[in-house]
């Protein structure tokens, strides 16, 4: 096995090249690369049968010494930090690569999951506080409710990209265990808010606390997953979703009958005891994240780590070989204010950022009255938490399938589409039926909550197209800071006044359904209309052109010429 050392009397260091650099110059990967990354059935990505996803090839990005050279001395100038495990000629097989594979899943993935659910756990634990009579208790009604949710997801969005540029500066590893020990606290302390003021700060606190962990959570990932096998590991990550929404409905059943325990309402009880488990999985989190592949060892890991030398060779090689721009930056490298500044300025992302603000607005009315709604239809607090339970199964059984249909067919935009597709007939129906029957009206809004979620689907895309640590980096939250902003919208659509079937929210929401169809089928023709002029500039190259624009040019990110953009 050749050392990074002996590399280096060939090669001198790294640097970010994009994902879509070419294979129709020698030792170039294709344009197309980007677009189209070769696919894996769910059983092979589950680990099944022998595939070409797996195991080096003797042609990839660095087969050519020459761009193997350029790419090396950007790495070493960037400081990355798994630059001593970068070697070019270095192979492994399909099957110790799956085994890798799975081994990243259980020890990175499966925690990184675990953490969501931490987070979530607290996020919705509101809307089954509320089955309790909170609001009457504490002298509110659902415009305070509402009020409240908006500062929250206003500090929320407001905390995404500064958050997101200290987990870049810190390292994720450090700074995500402490966000999920404040969260913890914060949402414990709901325990002693007595008025809608309390209610309001520390909704306002818990927003700036959790604010960020989902982007800091996706770069993370990219850390250790090429770009074909993400979408399907954010699928299961966002099951945690449906997950929580389950476990903690049944927890709530049992935790809500505490009432009257201490002189304490059982919401109370559920803050409190919900609060110190996440506490737990924070303190866990400190010593359960490493900060990349080649640094696992620690006192709590094991002095050896979790992978051995080959393993992190291979790690290492099959990322850069996937996305060469994994390498342009060290992990605890912050961005600069013109990094910044150049990222928002990528005005080829921003379709993807509209998009993220009006996807998931259709369903969240619902899903934060809809124990509310059962209450107001007889449904005792235990019951209606119950009935919750369907919703969510479902929705997580349709994220996945939607994400594998997205990976099995290459496609993005049509896929995605099928979230708002689901929707459509379910919001007619209850417009055009204000006045349906308790049993029909559950079904209705079952059938919106079930939705096949996009939202993986959507992330992954939209850190493929950034093709750079730091535009990803930066887009990442950017893109969550629009879906914050979507949420604060679907907040406000239920109003008091609209109590209780909601028949002007419901047309709201019916007609940005629609909307939202054709704006995923706008964001799909405008990625195919921005690789068709890049190919035009492209083919007009020589050969030795397109090479010497590999070797020596200045665009970054999605601006590269040798980029095609995923749709």
């Amino acid at each position: 096995m050749a050392d990074f050392q002996d590399e280096k009397k060939v090669v001198s260091a790294i640097a970010t090249p994009s994902s879509g650099s070419l294979k129709d110059v020698k030792g170039v990967s294709s344009p197309a690369r980007s677009a189209s990354v070769s696919q894996v059935s769910l059983a092979e990505e589950l680990g099944g049968t022998k595939d070409a996803n797996y195991g080096s090839t003797p042609d990839h990005t660095f087969s050519d010494p020459a761009i193997a050279a350029h790419w090396a001395e950007i790495y070493e100038g960037a400081g990355y930090e798994n630059r001593h495990r970068f070697d070019p000629s270095f192979q492994w097989g399909a099957s110790e690569e799956r085994k890798l594979v799975r081994k990243i899943d259980f020890r990175i993935m499966l925690w990184a999951w675990i953490m969501f659910c931490s987070l979530d756990l607290h996020r919705k634990n509101i809307n089954r506080a509320i089955s309790d009579d909170m609001l009457p208790e504490l002298g509110m009604n659902t415009n305070d409710f509402n009020y409240g949710q908006t500062i929250f997801l206003a500090t929320f969005l407001l905390a995404e990209l500064p958050s997101g540029l200290v987990a870049k500066k810190l390292g994720a590893d450090r700074f995500i265990p402490m966000q999920i020990v404040s969260w913890s606290i914060l949402s414990g302390a709901q325990v002693w808010i007595k008025n809608r003021a309390h209610f309001y700060v520390i909704k306002a606190l818990m927003g700036v606390a959790m604010g960020g962990f989902i982007p800091d959570i996706v770069l993370y990932l990219t850390y250790f997953y090429k770009s074909n096998e993400l979408p399907l590991r954010l699928a299961f990550f966002w099951t945690a979703l449906s997950t929580v929404n389950i476990v903690g409905s049944l927890m709530a059943a049992g935790i809500l009958q505490m009432r009257g325990i201490r002189g304490w309402s059982g919401w109370q009880w559920m803050f409190l005891i919900e609060a110190l488990l996440s506490l737990v999985v924070g303190l866990f989190a400190f010593v359960l994240m490493p900060p990349g592949p080649c640094q696992t060892k620690s006192w709590f890991r094991g002095r050896n780590g979790w992978f051995s030398e080959r393993e992190e060779y291979i790690m290492v090689n099959r990322l850069l070989r996937d996305d060469p721009s994994k390498g342009d930056m060290n992990n605890r490298e912050g961005v600069s204010a013109k990094g910044l500044l150049k990222a928002i300025r990528e005005w080829e992302m921003w379709p993807l950022y509209i998009v993220g603000v009006c996807a998931y607005i259709p369903p969240g009315p619902p899903g934060n009255y809809l124990s509310l709604i059962l209450r107001t239809h007889g449904f005792s607090v235990f019951q209606s938490n119950l009935l919750t339970i369907p919703a969510y199964f479902l929705f997580a059984c349709n994220l996945v399938i939607l994400s594998y249909l997205s990976k099995r067919f290459k496609e993005r935009g049509f896929i995605a589409s099928i979230s708002q597709w689901w929707m459509l007939p379910f919001f007619a129906a209850i417009v055009a039926l204000p006045n349906a029957g308790v049993w029909v009206r559950y079904a209705l809004l079952t059938g919106v909550l079930s939705y096949p979620y996009c939202h993986a689907i959507l992330v992954a895309w939209n850190a493929q197209n950034s093709n750079s640590v730091q535009t990803r980096a930066v887009s990442t939250a950017l893109y969550n800071m629009f879906v914050q902003a979507g949420n604060i919208i679907y907040d406000n659509i239920y109003r008091e006044d609209d109590k209780p079937l909601y028949k002007r929210g419901n047309k709201v929401l019916l007609a940005i359904v629609c909307l939202n169809i054709v704006l995923f089928l706008l964001t799909k023709a405008f990625y195919v209309w921005r690789n068709k002029l890049k190919d035009e500039k492209w083919n007009a190259m020589t050969p030795e052109e397109q090479q010497e624009y590999v070797l020596t040019t200045k665009d970054e990110g999605p601006k590269r010429l040798d980029f095609r953009f995923a749709h």
